[in-house]
């Protein structure tokens, strides 16, 4: 019996490992293939962010990677929330083609309830001046988040 019950956790570990180890590859994937662009370029590995359901006044950071599909530098000239609550951070250097980058974004948890915002990037990629990312979520009242 015990043998059963191990060689059956073993199975479920296993494809949930393959589970994400796929996911992982996919992303990887995505980005990989990705279109080179003659000038500055970037690609999203996700142009939306999901935060769930939070807790109230919780880490109500995240971060949107991209990547630089381009062969020549790409340039962050502005990132703006679509409201106060919603405080977007981006690189002030120039990204290399090839490098990675990041869009930070800060929502502000202390506001109860579901909420959909967007972060309107503006750069110099070719073909896509202005990029508009999405973050959506759920902020539990202190009265749900206690039960």
């Amino acid at each position: 019996m015990k043998k059963i019950i191990l060689l059956a956790m073993f199975a479920v570990l296993g494809v949930t490992t393959s589970n994400a180890q796929e996911t992982t590859k996919k992303i990887k994937s995505k980005v990989a293939k990705a279109a080179k662009v003659n000038g500055a370029g970037m690609v999203f590995v996700s142009e939306t962010i999901d935060y769930g359901t939070v807790a109230h006044n919780s880490d109500g950071k995240r971060e949107f990677v991209f990547t630089n599909n381009g062969n020549k530098p790409l340039i962050i000239t502005n990132t703006q929330g679509s409201c106060g609550c919603t405080v977007p951070t981006s690189p002030k250097e120039p990204i290399a083609p090839g490098a990675k980058g990041i869009i930070g974004v800060k929502y502000a948890t202390d506001r109860v309830g579901p909420f959909t915002k967007t972060v309107t990037v503006t750069s110099n990629a070719e073909g896509q001046p202005t990029k508009i990312l999405t973050i959506k979520g759920n902020v539990l009242g202190d009265d749900a988040s206690k039960s």
